[in-house]
């Protein structure tokens, strides 16, 4: 086990008492950003020049659970966040630079869906947009944001282009009212807003060279072998993993809650078979989602370090097998939750709050059983997928 994940799992009980707190603020509350830190979570996947791991994924993947199997706003924080020091590494130098040369710890929000329009200029381009679901965005001084290439006018110039654009925090708006919702809501994923940044070329990078992995790896001159790995298998396995965890401290929540629990009609929960079946089928049901995700993270890697090309097949069972480890995490959790009685709602229960939050994950677009799946599906006939089935794989 890596270090970090150790520590990731010394810290997650305190994580959970300041889960309450976290949950009121609408972000995460000071004493959880200081044990994460503390921890290095946000740092596995961060260059080794710049105070980072290096690391392998499933390092990754396995800390994220054990921060969401104490908190889960917390776990689905360092699941989007601990991503974007792994894009940064295949960014400029010059903004590596920046953004840790003082402080290795500095903290990068997204998000990626491109809800603005870059204009060209001399030496870059100009930004303008609105972006929804800044996640952990308060405990943040970069931010990555999607774009799309446009004209003066403000429309996308054809072909179509994509990238992504990094901008310092004094260059774009948080709106401090946006994020009121019934799950995740410690998770602070507001709106942010940029009217008309400077953005140097250097800071931007075309999705297309993320999407594939390898290209951009060798624009960074990077090596190492997690660098190599494609966008669409990297940035789904964060927030996959934090369900994964979320579902786990649900478990755990109504194994605690049950132990000693008395039904309604006088009986011990403990000793009703129908209530014991559905824990150790909702346990397994768990344990294999945790068991699907690493091993598709595992398959990927194992190609990229042998130095075999990762295809759009590899890519594609990898999003289907991803996408279905979180359905299937969520129904379990979904299974227990129904068997916990009247008093489980309560606000004041740990376990409605991973049940919240879980099923707030799952409307995570990469969680949508659309495209990702037919595409495999199709696959599978010996059929190639074709425009809009390739989207996000």
């Amino acid at each position: 086990m890596h270090e970090v994940v150790r520590r990731a799992r010394a810290i997650a009980p305190q994580l959970a008492q300041h889960a309450a707190e976290t949950e009121a603020l609408g972000r995460l509350s000071d004493a959880s950003v200081a044990l994460i830190k503390e921890a290095g979570v946000m740092r596995l996947l961060q260059p080794v020049e710049y105070g980072g791991m290096a690391a392998h994924p499933v390092d990754f993947a396995e800390a994220v659970m054990e921060v969401a199997h104490g908190c889960g706003s917390s776990g689905w924080v360092c699941g989007v966040g601990g991503v974007h020091p792994w894009e940064m590494a295949l960014m400029d130098r010059k903004l590596q630079d920046e953004v840790w040369g003082s402080d290795q710890d500095t903290w990068i929000a997204s998000p990626y869906m491109p809800s603005g329009v870059a204009t060209e200029v001399d030496g870059g381009f100009v930004l303008n947009g609105r972006w929804q679901f800044s996640s952990g965005t308060d405990h943040c001084d970069w931010v990555f944001l999607g774009a799309v290439v446009g004209d003066r006018s403000g429309k996308p110039v054809k072909p179509f282009r994509a990238m992504h654009v990094v901008l310092p925090r004094a260059d774009y708006t948080i709106v401090e009212d946006s994020w009121d919702v019934i799950g995740l809501r410690g998770t602070g994923s507001k709106d942010v807003i940029v009217d008309g940044a400077f953005i140097p070329s250097y800071r931007t990078i075309g999705t297309e060279e993320v999407t594939e992995g390898e290209l951009a790896a060798a624009r960074a001159q990077r090596t190492e072998s997690v660098y190599k790995l494609p966008f669409w298998t990297m940035f789904p396995l964060g927030i996959t993993s934090a369900v994964v965890g979320i579902a786990e401290g649900a478990l755990q929540a109504h194994l605690d809650y049950q132990r000693d629990r008395v039904s309604a009609y006088g009986g011990k929960v403990r000793e009703d078979t129908s209530t014991l079946k559905a824990i150790a089928e909702s346990s397994t049901e768990i344990a294999a989602s945790r068991l699907q995700l690493l091993d598709g993270i595992s398959r990927i890697y194992d190609k990229v370090e042998a130095g075999e090309p990762v295809t759009f097949a590899d890519r594609a069972f990898q999003r289907r097998n991803q996408i279905r480890a979180a359905w299937r995490a969520v129904d379990a959790v979904d299974a227990i939750f129904a068997r916990s009685g009247g008093n489980a709602v309560r606000r004041d229960t740990t376990l409605q709050r991973f049940w919240r939050d879980a099923h707030v994950g799952l409307q995570h677009a990469i969680h949508a059983k659309g495209t990702a799946l037919d595409a495999a599906a199709l696959i599978e006939m010996g059929v190639e997928p074709e425009g809009p089935l390739r989207a996000m794989i």
